[in-house]
Protein backbone atom coordinates (compact mmCIF):
# COMPACT_ATOMS: atom_id res chain seq x y z
CA UNK A 1 0.00 0.00 0.00
CA UNK A 2 1.38 3.46 -0.98
CA UNK A 3 1.49 5.26 1.53
CA UNK A 4 0.60 9.13 0.54
CA UNK A 5 2.60 12.38 1.87
CA UNK A 6 1.89 15.99 2.28
CA UNK A 7 3.45 17.21 -0.31
CA UNK A 8 0.97 15.13 -2.67
CA UNK A 9 -1.98 15.74 -1.07
CA UNK A 10 -5.17 16.48 -2.84
CA UNK A 11 -7.77 17.02 -0.54
CA UNK A 12 -10.50 16.64 -2.35
CA UNK A 13 -9.49 13.02 -3.83
CA UNK A 14 -8.81 11.56 -0.38
CA UNK A 15 -10.65 8.48 -0.09
CA UNK A 16 -12.19 7.59 3.66
CA UNK A 17 -9.83 4.60 3.44
CA UNK A 18 -6.68 6.81 3.08
CA UNK A 19 -7.83 8.78 5.99
CA UNK A 20 -8.17 6.18 8.00
CA UNK A 21 -5.02 4.93 7.24
CA UNK A 22 -3.37 8.11 8.02
CA UNK A 23 -5.32 8.11 11.10
CA UNK A 24 -4.22 4.90 11.84
CA UNK A 25 -0.42 5.95 11.94
CA UNK A 26 -0.80 8.46 13.82
CA UNK A 27 -2.27 5.92 16.79
CA UNK A 28 0.46 3.51 16.92
CA UNK A 29 2.90 6.82 16.43
CA UNK A 30 5.38 4.27 15.06
CA UNK A 31 7.39 6.62 12.84
CA UNK A 32 11.34 6.34 12.01
CA UNK A 33 11.69 10.33 12.59
CA UNK A 34 9.43 12.93 14.46
CA UNK A 35 8.95 14.67 10.91
CA UNK A 36 6.88 11.72 9.60
CA UNK A 37 4.55 11.59 12.26
CA UNK A 38 4.11 16.03 12.13
CA UNK A 39 3.44 15.24 8.37
CA UNK A 40 0.93 13.06 9.12
CA UNK A 41 -0.73 15.16 11.43
CA UNK A 42 -0.76 18.03 8.86
CA UNK A 43 -1.97 16.33 6.05
CA UNK A 44 -5.34 15.52 8.54
CA UNK A 45 -5.32 18.59 10.01
CA UNK A 46 -5.39 19.92 5.86
CA UNK A 47 -8.50 17.51 5.38
CA UNK A 48 -10.39 18.53 8.58
CA UNK A 49 -10.47 21.83 7.49
CA UNK A 50 -11.18 21.50 4.13
CA UNK A 51 -13.37 18.30 4.47
CA UNK A 52 -14.27 18.28 7.72
CA UNK A 53 -16.67 15.32 7.64
CA UNK A 54 -13.82 13.53 6.78
CA UNK A 55 -11.97 13.27 9.96
CA UNK A 56 -15.31 13.49 12.20
CA UNK A 57 -14.26 10.35 13.60
CA UNK A 58 -10.11 11.40 14.26
CA UNK A 59 -10.46 14.63 15.21
CA UNK A 60 -9.23 13.99 18.40
CA UNK A 61 -6.07 13.08 17.24
CA UNK A 62 -5.62 16.83 16.34
CA UNK A 63 -6.42 18.55 19.44
CA UNK A 64 -8.15 21.43 17.41
CA UNK A 65 -9.10 24.57 20.02
CA UNK A 66 -11.93 26.46 18.90
CA UNK A 67 -10.60 29.23 16.70
CA UNK A 68 -7.33 27.72 16.68
CA UNK A 69 -6.41 29.90 13.93
CA UNK A 70 -7.28 33.35 15.62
Amino acid sequence: MKTLHFSELDVAKVTEKEVADLAQRLERDDYTSPFEGLEDWHFLRAIAFQRPEMVEPYVYLLDLEAYDEA
